[in-house]
Order: C-alpha cells, then sequence, then structure tokens
C-alpha cells in the first residue's frame, strides 16, 4: 500500500471538495480502490501505486478546470474522468483561438482582427505598442495574454502600471492614502483580472507579488525579470519616464505598451512620450506595433459612432 498527500494551495477547499465533501465523495467512487481523506487543504490517498497515480493525473485536471473556469461540479468531474489523459484537456482548452478561461466559464479571445494582431504580433516580439482609441479592448487583450503567459509559466510574474495623470481631476485632493487613491485609476486593471482569475486565487496573486498594480513611478530604479509588464495609458507618460519604462526590461521580459493618443491629458506644452517613443523606436527589429481604431471597438455601439464623430471635427 502507498500513501501520498495533496496540498491545495490558494484555493477553497470548499470549491474542491464540494459542500458537505459532495465532489470528493463523488472522486471516492470513481476510485473505488483508494481511501480518500480530506482535512483542511489536503487530502491523502491510500492505495496501489499505479491507482494513486492514476488520481494524481485526474486529480491536476480537475484542479486546471477550477483555474480556468472558476468552478468544479460533479459533472465536470464525471466529464473530465471520461477523458483518456490530461493532454487531451490541454489541448481542448486551447482551441478555438481562446486565450483565457476566465470565471464562470467565460471565454476570452480576440475578437477583432486587429485584436488578433496583436496576440500574434505579441508572441513574435518581446515589445509591443498597442495604439488606439477608448474601447478597442487593448488594455484587456493584452492583460489576457499576460495570464495566459502566467499559466503556461512562461513568466513568473505580471506588473500592470498606468502614469499617474489624472484626466482634468486632481489626485490630491481625494480622500485617503496613496493606495486608496490610486486604485480606482486603477481599476480597468482590476476589472480585466477579475474576469479572468477566480477571486481567491486573484488575491493570492496580490499578497504574495505574483501580480503587481503599480503607477509608472514606482518603476524607477527595478530591473523587471521573468515578468509581462503592461504600461497602460502610455499617451500621459512624458519621453523621460517612458525611457526609463521601458529600460525596465529584464532577462525573459515580456512588455506590451497600449495608449491612445487622442486622449493625452499632459499639460499643453508637454509632449506626449508615446508620439515620440513610436517615431524613435519603429525601424527597430523585435519590436512590434498595432493599430487599432474605430472598428475594433467592443463596447456599446454608440461608442464607435461617437469615436468617428470626434475624429472628424479634429483639426
Amino acid at each position: 500500500m502507498t500513501e501520498k498527500t495533496f496540498t491545495l494551495e490558494n484555493v477553497n477547499p470548499l470549491e474542491i471538495f464540494g459542500i458537505y465533501n459532495s465532489n470528493l465523495l463523488l472522486m471516492q467512487k470513481i476510485f473505488p480502490k483508494l481511501k480518500l481523506v480530506a482535512r483542511g487543504n489536503d487530502i491523502k490517498v491510500t492505495g496501489a501505486a499505479a491507482e494513486i497515480e492514476l488520481f494524481e493525473n485526474k486529480f491536476a485536471m480537475m484542479l486546471l478546470h477550477f483555474e480556468k473556469f472558476g468552478k468544479l461540479t460533479e459533472s465536470d468531474i464525471v466529464s473530465l474522468n471520461e477523458m483518456d489523459n490530461a493532454g487531451d484537456f490541454s489541448q481542448e482548452s486551447e482551441t478555438n483561438g481562446v486565450l483565457v478561461h476566465g470565471r464562470n466559464g467565460l471565454l476570452i479571445k480576440a475578437i477583432t482582427p486587429n485584436q488578433q494582431k496583436l496576440v500574434d504580433i505579441a508572441e513574435e516580439n518581446d515589445l509591443v505598442f498597442a495604439i488606439g482609441p477608448a474601447g478597442t479592448g487593448k488594455t484587456y487583450t493584452a492583460v489576457a495574454i499576460a495570464v495566459r503567459a502566467l499559466r503556461n509559466k512562461q513568466v513568473r510574474r505580471i506588473i500592470l502600471t498606468r502614469p499617474a495623470v489624472e484626466a482634468g481631476e486632481n489626485l490630491g485632493f481625494l480622500p485617503g492614502d496613496l493606495r486608496e487613491k490610486l486604485d480606482p485609476y486603477m481599476q480597468p486593471l482590476y476589472d480585466a483580472l477579475r474576469d479572468m482569475i477566480p477571486s481567491a486565487k486573484l488575491l493570492s496573486y496580490f499578497e504574495d507579488g505574483t501580480i503587481e498594480i503599480a503607477p509608472l513611478a514606482f518603476m524607477r530604479g527595478r530591473t523587471l525579470d521573468n515578468a509581462f509588464v503592461i504600461l497602460d495609458e502610455a499617451q500621459n507618460a512624458s519621453q523621460n519616464q517612458l525611457k526609463m519604462f521601458l529600460t525596465r526590461m529584464g532577462k525573459s521580459a515580456k512588455f506590451i505598451v497600449t495608449g491612445d493618443v487622442t486622449q493625452i491629458d499632459l499639460p499643453k506644452n508637454q509632449p506626449s512620450g508615446l508620439t515620440i517613443a513610436v517615431d524613435l523606436l519603429k525601424n527597430i527589429e523585435g519590436i512590434g506595433f498595432i493599430t487599432l481604431d474605430e472598428k475594433d471597438v467592443v463596447r456599446h455601439k454608440l461608442v464607435r459612432k461617437i469615436i468617428y464623430a470626434f475624429q472628424k471635427n479634429q483639426i
């Protein structure tokens, strides 16, 4: 007889074992030759070595399913155990252009041709500039690419950053400490992550530094190795700030810079570092560029018309 203990990390045991251990009892029925005992975050499995190895493979599939879909039902357990092997499940999860299996079964993928170009260019280049108006999905797609890279263990962490420049507002007058002032400004990044990662897992990622969201100024002096780094709202970075950010790139790092050059909130006498950087770096091999437009807008149908109307009115 062999005994092996499996520990659930960053997962609520109730989500895996089920209410009143209903999922665990089902696993026991599927593996009648094994004895399964759950205590806290551990499940102790006793039986023949070959049976334990089979259980280990199936249990890994269950955990992967929960990580991708945010749930594990009894029907999920039955379906997963009917699959031939874990490889079949992995192959299934990568079909149809899905970048990330989000919470509650949400399938996150590139919706428009330009969003798919962003995905393709990011695979081929370590530094990518994605330029386009609001609502074109550039930030959301970039975050999905980063989450996929983290899940596939291509990087060890994700860093999301924005320049702390207010759109006609002043952070100094907002209540709270620095984090409380900045959190609303970083909200689009939090929203994207919440769509893609179960809440408990996301909280643990924030706590252990696997995912970090910080203002651009906090990047100074750092070397970002083995990280997927996204600079959002880059049109509000000065030339010096953007140079500082780009030179943080360390070994095995991937950078995506997103911005909307039609919504620059810098003082009128200060040029956007994004427009300068795009012009300076456009001919460097290994740097990719993608421009999204109103045809890529995936918000309300009126947003596309609003963008087009303002573009016509530009001098």
